[in-house]
């Protein structure tokens, strides 16, 4: 997820816009990928204290993402303004220390795939955010906003049950909450105007912001090398290499080369990839309750994001 670059709709009148193969691709690509970080960062807290592998995931990505930037394309590419640095900063913070942050310390004691339904209803924080700001979100969205909101108190009841951590269903969903902050006002802050610019200094902000808070929380006393296993290592690197390089690669790609209602669609599909790989993986099992929930979430989330194509169109 990232909350970079924006797409013009096509004017009226014109031809429908054809997808090609490459699209297609890179949407696979973000279905996956982004699917599948939530069993990476699961299998990675096993023996790695859980800021400190988030901050070591984005501080390598950014870094070989400014690397392959300015190799590419001069480092005069990596320049920005004092202005857009410091809207990178806040958006970082928000999205990956406040974001995926709280994530990875909830998954020390939720499920993988239940996090993953959980965080799906970033959208529906997204449309309230419009509402407090004057925009009028018209009844189907309304309507997807309510259904999406029965469906997280349906989720939540394992945390009230005492099944999982109750303090790690509420981290989980603050952190939907500071992604969907960040994803708001990310599109009304100046930023880099090259998209893997913005999101190589947002993974490098959010990366020292992940470590701050790591230290403070005292993770370098948990850390010891030896203890962490092989498994652990193979998920950070994966983390790091594919989900943050080729997922936020794919993901800006597409904003710029796919219709934007079409490029949403990974908010229904990824807690789709979360919990089937869950289930394969680690043999988590939802109760009946959790996926009625989650099939309430999802189905919200396609209205939300079908009207809102609807809307933009």
């Amino acid at each position: 997820m990232t909350s970079v670059g924006t797409r013009q709709a096509a004017p009226a009148g014109t031809a429908p816009v054809r997808i090609s193969g490459a699209v297609w691709t890179a949407l696979a690509v973000v279905y996956v990928v982004w699917g599948s970080t939530y069993l990476g960062i699961r299998i990675a807290v096993e023996s790695m204290p859980s800021l400190l592998s988030g901050a070591t995931r984005f501080l390598l990505a950014g870094a070989l993402l400014l690397a392959v930037l300015a190799w590419r394309l001069g480092p005069a590419a990596l320049r920005v303004t004092g202005r857009q640095l410091a809207s990178t900063a806040v958006v970082g913070v928000l999205l990956l220390v406040g974001g995926n942050g709280l994530v990875v310390i909830a998954e020390g004691s939720v499920p993988s795939g239940l996090t993953a339904l959980l965080v799906a209803v970033v959208p529906i924080w997204v449309v309230l955010l419009k509402v407090s700001v004057g925009e009028r979100p018209g009844w189907a969205r309304l309507l997807g906003v309510l259904l999406g909101l029965v469906g997280l108190v349906v989720l939540s009841l394992p945390g009230i049950t005492g099944k999982v951590s109750l303090g790690g269903v509420l981290l989980i969903m603050a952190a939907s909450l500071s992604w969907a902050v960040g994803s708001f006002i990310g599109t009304r802050l100046p930023r880099p105007a090259n998209a893997l610019v913005a999101s190589a200094y947002q993974m490098l902000i959010g990366g020292f912001g992940c470590l701050l808070v790591a230290l403070a929380r005292g993770e370098q006393h948990q850390l010891h090398l030896s203890a962490i296993t092989t498994r652990s290592w193979l998920a950070l690197a994966y983390l790091v290499v594919v989900g943050s390089l080729v997922g936020f690669t794919a993901y800006a790609w597409l904003l710029q080369n796919a219709p934007l209602g079409l490029v949403a669609t990974y908010a229904y599909v990824n807690p789709v990839v979360a919990v089937f790989l869950g289930w394969l993986v680690l043999a988590e099992r939802l109760s009946v309750a959790e996926l009625i929930g989650g099939a309430i979430v999802v189905a919200a989330v396609c209205v939300v994001v079908s009207t809102e194509r609807r809307a933009r169109s």
